[in-house]
């Protein structure tokens, strides 16, 4: 069985078990769902307007073209950067997550409310974001942005990899650069995970109440992990849309001199609005929802099974049942 604490409650998980489970579980979705996430991102970029009568540019369209133009390899692009932030990204997020959780809870008890668990997730979010999210997707974004042959050896892109995109915009732009769209970002990630993990949070309690076999153990069978996983992955990108778009057009633009964040901010959601209409805030929106749904279906199951593997282990590094 799972550690549990006296109370006969399941004991929060260790640093060690979130690294290795939560960084495993991030691989797996990036692996999964990274083509759909390169779509997004070019939808997001897209800046033609519709003309009348014209059929609207969907994402499978878009997929389409991407893979015609560019080979299949280049839904991929950005991978690199994805994969090397995704291990210290998922950590952050579910150690961060347990720690605030703790942090509001009742002293007494241990006892979290769902306003706790709104509040825990909106802290881990933003602090994902600071601490690893911004700066691996501006580099994925540039990577992304490139419409360039990967059959071709003659069409050379600007930035050939994740690392030498790293090095190219430092060296161009300064090691702010990679901060451009921070608060964005904090913000989406925040509101994202606040979402994610209360309705997440909420479905499980609901599921173990119902389901008396599972009050034991504190754990689902994985096919419902997954299904409530999908449904609360699907929240987060219904609610802000608009800040998503925005901050990736942000993040992909060099640079003003003299023009402060904010006014860049403004600057793009007026030009968005007067030259493409309202429906571009919400551009890249499904294959989003396709992208961040499954992906935290994917996640959430992977980390639940591999937390309950390792806290069933006698691995001492990753706080076993010797602990008990």
């Amino acid at each position: 069985m799972p550690s549990q604490a006296a109370d006969g409650k399941r004991k929060p998980p260790t640093a060690a078990v979130n690294l290795i489970a939560g960084g495993s579980a991030g691989m797996m979705e990036a692996l999964v769902c990274h083509p759909l996430d390169t779509i997004k991102v070019r939808m997001q970029l897209s800046r033609r307007a519709r003309a009348p009568g014209a059929p609207r540019r969907g994402f499978v369209r878009t997929g389409i073209e991407i893979v015609q133009k560019e080979t299949p390899l280049a839904l991929y692009k950005g991978l690199g950067a994805v994969l090397t932030g995704i291990v210290p990204k998922m950590a952050i997020r579910f150690t961060s997550f347990e720690w605030y959780k703790q942090l509001l809870g009742d002293p007494t008890t241990g006892t979290v409310s769902g306003r706790g668990v709104f509040l825990a997730g909106l802290a881990a979010g933003v602090t994902e974001a600071v601490a690893v999210v911004t700066p691996m997707e501006v580099i994925k974004i540039r990577l992304q942005a490139q419409s360039h042959s990967m059959a071709d050896p003659l069409d050379v892109p600007k930035y050939r990899n994740a690392a030498h995109a790293l090095y190219t915009v430092v060296r161009e732009e300064g090691f702010g650069a990679l901060y451009r769209g921070v608060s964005l970002t904090a913000l989406r990630q925040g509101t994202n995970q606040a979402v994610n993990f209360t309705a997440y949070s909420y479905f499980k309690r609901w599921l173990i109440d119902w389901q008396p076999e599972c009050q034991g153990t504190g754990t689902l069978p994985s096919w419902q992990t997954t299904l409530i996983g999908l449904v609360s992955g699907a929240m987060g990108p219904l609610s802000n849309a608009p800040i998503d778009t925005i901050k990736t057009r942000l993040q992909k633009a060099p640079a003003q001199p003299g023009v402060s964040a904010w006014v860049r901010i403004t600057q793009i959601a007026a030009d968005m609005f007067k030259q493409e209409g309202f429906h571009a805030f919400y551009k890249g929106i499904t294959p989003r929802i396709m992208r961040v749904a499954p992906g935290q279906a994917v996640t959430f199951t992977v980390y639940e099974y591999l937390r309950d593997k390792l806290e069933k282990s006698n691995l001492a590094f990753v706080g076993g049942t010797f602990e008990e």
